[in-house]
């Protein structure tokens, strides 16, 4: 039987906003104020409702994620509450997927009058991606409702004993669970109840299981610190191609047959060893013909003709074999059961041209990587690659001296640094020069002022030094005074880029998807791969990738804690 729990505030969600409203926060969680961390962070606010409470957050310096599925009742706390520091997201437990995409990691998870309403055949899965979605050190709170369901609205009977029970699977603690309060509408037969949980550790045992791996386990050769380094990088570039599997986030093993050729490409082009004599399994013609491209050149979007576009083909169908059939095989858990379980699909079929396009990267196979692992590698990978790279260093050179040589540690390092493009903007330079050439109007989309081809800035929206991503979604036009001056290297604040939005989307239209279907292909796989939008086949909604250019700078500052930008000559 379907059960429908979102419709009925859909359809009543003047009332329910009215009824919501008519209490201040304080009033209504009086039990919990005692228990909220006193510096102000990132909050999720689950089944938000009319924004009374994502609101109270951002207006005392909170940023807000709110995360609510009934459509008319989200749109009207929108118009209620219209704050910035708050992002709206169509959402729901038990999967809370929208979010997941996001990669954040959020100091509160606030659950207000909603574990009701997870069925608990479902429970054990909601408080795993609760938890998945907490920083170490992270609380959870919730209020319980106690009571009869109304007739309108399915709900089933909570426990704060269940709560805690499925907290402890999943390494919460819990911090307090009141007495039960009276309903402050006045039903007699309603009680209210707080209880708080906190996740003193990373809280899935990702991060011992990687230091094991990395550090411990056997290695015949470089394969395994491989495929954890290509597994954190699309962590971390190109989260949005994951798709939710349960307890699992699949990956399309062509993308990480991709990123597998762009690391061992200066190496195999150095003559450094990846494994006690013989030679690699994937390095055959198709591997070597790719040796004029830069390593860079074999990104997302890219597009190759002839001979070029061919050897690619059959170089990911290499690579993407033997992953299969070696490090994902034999990088094991305890009980030698694969940490990342992989299944080869097929090499796709020739084509005048090879587009790198995600569709193609999935017929090559997939690949599952456990939940908690997923969040450590995206939330935690400047600390992860080092050690990775590190430990890559030190097996090549203990390969060489094997063979009788002597390979210099710099000389590795510099092979296994990923290179990205230089910070190179004049493609996008030209396009806004021949906007203003045929007499169209460019402006700053930060100041709003006419530009001229002689006072003409391309501007990276999320800084290259605190993130080195050349998207064309990332670069934008903006006067040099306001680019040079005083946003700089800073990260826009959430207001600035509120403000900008009409000249961001204006922008985007006019020069990448009004333009030839090759620019538009781009824009839209670089889009696609880099910011939390949804995955659809043929359209992308610019009010959708304006959202998800508003989540990755939130979450970029929350990983730099670089200073934001305000639209004034100091931040």
């Amino acid at each position: 039987m379907a059960w429908d729990t979102i419709s009925p505030y859909s359809r009543g969600f003047r009332e329910f906003t009215a009824a919501y409203e008519a209490f201040g926060f304080e009033e209504i969680h009086a039990d919990a104020l005692p228990f909220l961390p006193s510096t102000p962070g990132l909050v999720l606010d689950v089944g938000a409702g009319s924004g009374r409470d994502a609101a109270w957050f951002a207006n005392r310096g909170w940023e807000v994620i709110a995360a609510e599925p009934a459509k008319a009742l989200r749109e009207e706390a929108r118009r209620l509450h219209a704050d910035a520091r708050i992002r709206w997201v169509d959402d729901r437990l038990p999967g809370l997927i929208s979010i997941h995409q996001l990669g954040l990691g959020f100091d509160l998870i606030w659950l207000s009058g909603v574990w009701q309403h997870v069925r608990p055949e479902e429970r054990a899965r909601a408080m795993r991606k609760l938890v998945t979605l907490l920083k170490p050190g992270g609380r959870i709170m919730m209020t319980l409702r106690h009571g009869p369901a109304p007739d309108d609205r399915p709900m089933w009977p909570v426990n704060a004993m269940e709560v805690e029970r499925l907290g402890l699977d999943h390494g919460l603690a819990l911090r307090v669970a009141t007495e039960r309060r009276q309903d402050q509408q006045g039903r007699a037969d309603i009680r209210w109840q707080t209880v708080i949980l906190d996740l003193p550790d990373d809280g899935a045992g990702a991060l011992p299981l990687l230091r094991g791996v990395i550090l411990r386990q056997e290695k015949s050769a470089t394969y395994k610190l491989a495929l954890l380094r290509c597994l954190a990088r699309i962590a971390d570039t190109s989260p949005n191609i994951a798709r939710d599997a349960g307890e699992y986030v699949e990956l399309p093993l062509g993308l990480i047959a991709l990123y597998w050729i762009r690391m061992f490409k200066p190496l195999e082009e150095g003559g450094m060893p990846q494994l006690p004599g013989g030679s690699m399994g994937f390095v055959k013609d198709a591997f070597r013909a790719l040796q004029p491209l830069a390593a860079f050149e074999l990104r997302l979007g890219a597009r190759f003709d002839g001979h070029y576009g061919e050897a690619l083909r059959k170089a990911l169908g290499d690579a993407a074999r033997l992953i299969a059939t070696m490090p994902a095989t034999h990088l094991t858990f305890a009980d030698d059961q694969p940490v990342f379980p992989t299944s080869y699909g097929r090499m796709p079929k020739t084509q005048s041209a090879l587009q790198i396009e995600v569709s193609l990267l999935w017929e090559y196979g997939t690949t599952l990587v456990p939940l908690g692992i997923w969040q450590a590698l995206r939330r935690m990978s400047a600390w992860i690659e080092p050690m990775l790279v590190a430990e890559w260093v030190r097996l090549t050179k203990q390969y060489a001296e094997g063979a009788g040589r002597h390979l210099p540690a710099d000389d590795v390092m510099a092979a296994l640094r990923w290179l990205e493009p230089e910070r190179d903007t004049l493609f996008v330079r030209k396009l806004a020069q021949a906007r203003l050439n045929r007499g169209s109007a460019v402006e700053c989309v930060w100041s709003g002022q006419g530009l001229r081809k002689t006072a003409l800035d391309i501007d990276h929206c999320l800084p290259w030094s605190a993130w080195p991503c050349g998207d064309l979604w990332n670069l934008l036009p903006a006067a040099p005074t306001v680019n040079r001056n005083s946003k700089r290297e800073l990260i826009v604040g959430a207001t600035k880029l509120a403000e900008a939005k009409p000249r961001i989307l204006q922008w985007w239209q006019e020069a990448y998807l009004d333009g030839p279907q090759a620019l538009r292909l781009r824009f839209m796989e670089e889009a696609r791969s880099t910011l939390p939008v949804p995955a659809q086949s043929d359209a992308l909604d610019l009010e959708d990738l304006f959202a998800g250019l508003d989540f990755r700078r939130l979450r970029l500052r929350q990983e730099t804690q670089i200073a934001e930008w305000h639209g004034g000559a100091k931040a």
